[in-house]
């Protein structure tokens, strides 16, 4: 199976498709999934989808399109930041939309997505062994260990009483 992404430098027509179908695949899982989880109207989470869809599609185009060596996620964040900003025309719209789509949703979404990935180049991983299994348990571990231990100082700073 062709990947429905490429990492080509300049986006062609097909390159565009692909991306445009795996935004719509995207979208209508992740709609779903907020209609059953969340029972948030899938009209409203659809046009939310769409709305973060065409963000996403912009922000892939001006990083291949630009003369800057900037990732896309900065180009969509400054994007999204920007149409939702107070007194901006669109921040309303944007706003009511894009906030009946939750988070959760898309990440399950997404990490479904990458599972697949891994699952394609599941032998590249294997070729690493165990020791890449260590450190990643490591890595994740002690990401989620210092993340609690931030929270419980703030917590605790804040006036929140330890358990």
């Amino acid at each position: 199976m062709p990947d429905l992404i490429d990492g080509s430098e300049n986006v062609s027509v097909h390159g565009i498709f692909n991306w445009i179908v795996l935004l719509i695949i995207f979208s209508v899982i992740t709609v779903i999934g907020n209609f059953i989880g969340y029972k948030h109207p899938m009209t409203d989470s659809l046009v939310g989808m769409g709305i973060l869809s065409l963000i996403t599609l912009i922000g892939v185009w001006l990083e291949r399109y630009l003369p800057f060596n900037i990732s896309s996620i900065l180009y969509i964040s400054v994007i999204g930041i920007v149409i939702a900003l107070p007194g901006m025309p669109t921040s309303d719209f944007v706003l009511y939309y894009v906030s009946k789509v939750e988070l959760l949703s898309i990440v399950t979404v997404f990490l479904a997505y990458v599972g697949i990935g891994m699952g394609k180049s599941w032998d590249e991983f294997k070729a690493l062994g165990w020791r890449a299994v260590v450190v990643t348990i490591l890595v994740i571990a002690s990401t989620y260990y210092g993340a609690a231990i931030v929270a419980h100082i703030v917590l605790v700073a804040t006036g929140v009483p330890a358990i």
